[in-house]
């Protein structure tokens, strides 16, 4: 994973060679992320856990620094995501489990750099905290009952690109370590 984020800033710090597209996101540009996640980075699914909420997410960014290698854009925002899990089993006839929350809050940095028309390419950072928390559940006595919650620093490298169908709506996918490895969804420009 590294070394594709290695070979995507490179490539992209090699640009101004290249004749570049109209830029799709400008200074002053703000625009909101709603997204569905495939493949969470917070859990693995075995025989015993089964899916709660997909990893979703809604993001925040206003570009704040333009003529960056001739056509660049810097942005910065803001990230919250959440997914959840169940683990479940049956122990001495009882049925019982944990019902696990993953919430990741963070600030993100990113840089935009026009390769193709219509499209707003870019790579970014994002910087934050993960809250865990989870629930004992099931036919356990009540002293038994317990609940954790447990935080953590976050962080994430992620590519990513818009599609944009008119000047307000667009289509994203990202690639990267945030809540899930992979998510798409629907961005508006403000």
């Amino acid at each position: 994973m590294k070394k594709l984020f290695a070979f995507v800033f490179l490539t992209l710090l090699t640009m101004p060679a290249l004749k570049a597209q109209e830029s799709m996101f400008d200074l002053g540009d703000r625009v909101v992320n709603l997204g569905i996640g495939i493949g969470s980075t917070l859990y693995t699914y075995s025989s015993y856990y089964s899916r709660g909420v997909p990893p979703v997410s809604i993001s925040f960014e206003q570009g704040i620094k333009d003529e960056i290698l001739e056509k660049g854009v810097i942005g910065v925002g803001g990230y919250f995501g959440y997914s959840s899990s169940k683990y479940r089993d049956t122990w001495l006839g009882t049925d019982w489990g944990w019902n696990y929350s993953y919430i990741v809050v963070g600030a993100m940095g990113t840089f935009h750099y026009p390769l193709v028309d219509n499209l707003d390419t870019y790579l970014g950072l994002l910087l934050g905290y993960n809250i865990t928390t989870s629930r004992e559940v099931g036919d356990v006595p009540s002293i038994y009952n317990n609940s954790y919650a447990h935080g953590g620093i976050a962080y994430s490298g992620f590519v990513g690109a818009r599609y944009y169908f008119n000047d307000k709506f667009a289509v994203f996918g990202q690639l990267g370590y945030g809540i899930a490895y992979l998510t798409f969804g629907l961005s508006i420009k403000l």
